[in-house]
């Protein structure tokens, strides 16, 4: 046993820069796992200057100064940021209110069509457990709408959180984007001279990262606005918080479209009921998400993420599990950069036993 493990390590960890990337990739993970929470401003200021970095780059390849090209990206930045805090969450965080004082009178007007299910199918349902189920969840909707309506941004907790990010994160943007290239100098400064295996690595996963996340925020955004416009054209209640939905919908391959259209096929449903709107909204939903799966994502990325679904849905169940949001929609990165990892650490042949010829 001791010599089959002697000979796994030989062949896995014999080359010193194996060992670096392998020890630098355990202390990124356990930083995140350990510190994740207090990091998180640092975290997302790094990931919105990832994000503008492209938009950095293209204005720099215009010939414009490093320093003027970093204060206009910002400036956009922040323009965008005022206008989701003074018109796009207002008017979300109505919307959401509205639904949860509507939801107990939704429930009383389908209520009885969920008590023609014992009469359809008495082997599998009776009236007394419709009827539980019913006031279950009119006591759930109750409760959550009830702790929606009383909270409020008075609490100093919430508020000192929010107060944190919105300076916070913006000044490391700013800092990130600026000083990107002398921050890349020092980090460069603790690595080994001979980083052949980690330059690869992360010349891919640049490339990889780089497609998929600026690719995946133009896809959030164009599907978020494409579905406002067609909801609000065909007048669905609540058609900016379903619009948000359909576009965070997409950060979750498989899973997020499916999902999502049950909440637009309900409130359909109560809206129009089985008529002519409903189909044309339903018609209109399929074809957003056809026109997203077939045209936009292969238009977006262009460096195609060479994974197996089974292996996309495993790694959104596990890192979706460690760090929620985020975990989900870096699942696919953090997948593609687990692949490049195998692929590219180097392998010693395996060494062959020395046979003895008896003469």
């Amino acid at each position: 046993m001791l010599n089959v493990l002697r000979s796994w390590i030989h062949r896995y960890f014999s080359d010193e820069e194996a060992v670096v990337l392998g020890v630098l990739l355990v202390v990124a993970f356990a930083t995140v796992l350990t510190l994740g929470h207090m990091l998180a401003p640092v975290i997302a200021g790094l990931v919105l200057a990832y994000l503008m970095q492209g938009l950095v780059g293209a204005l720099e390849r215009i010939k414009l100064p490093h320093l003027i090209a970093v204060w206009l990206v910002f400036l956009m930045f922040i323009g965008l940021l005022t206008v989701c805090i003074l018109f796009l969450a207002p008017l979300m965080w109505q919307q959401v209110l509205t639904l949860f004082n509507e939801l107990p009178r939704m429930l009383v007007e389908w209520q009885s069509l969920l008590l023609l299910l014992p009469e359809r199918y008495p082997q599998l349902l009776t009236e007394v457990q419709v009827l539980r189920g019913i006031d279950f969840i009119r006591g759930e909707v109750g409760r959550y709408g009830q702790l929606m309506l009383t909270s409020s941004l008075s609490s100093l907790p919430l508020l000192l959180s929010l107060m944190i990010y919105l300076i916070l994160v913006p000044i490391l943007v700013f800092f990130f984007l600026k000083d990107r290239q002398q921050i890349n100098d020092w980090l460069s400064g603790y690595l080994p001279h001979e980083r052949g295996l980690i330059t690869q690595v992360a010349q891919e996963m640049n490339v990889q990262i780089a497609n998929y996340i600026r690719g995946k925020a133009i896809e959030i955004l164009i599907c978020g606005v494409v579905s406002y416009a067609v909801f609000a054209a065909l007048e669905l209640n609540y058609a900016a918080l379903l619009a948000m939905l359909v576009g965070i919908s997409v950060v979750v391959p498989y899973i997020g479209a499916t999902v999502v259209t049950i909440p637009i096929a309900l409130i359909g449903l109560f809206q129009w009921g089985l008529g002519d709107q409903f189909i044309y909204l339903m018609v209109a939903y399929a074809i957003i998400q056809a026109l997203d799966g077939n045209v936009l994502v292969p238009l977006l990325f262009s460096e195609a993420v060479n994974l197996h679904p089974v292996a996309i849905i495993c790694a959104v169940l596990l890192f979706g599990g460690l760090w929620g949001f985020w975990g989900v929609f870096f699942a696919i990165p953090l997948a593609t950069l687990f692949k490049a990892v195998l692929y590219a650490w180097p392998r010693r042949p395996p060494t062959l036993p020395v046979v003895e010829h008896v003469g």
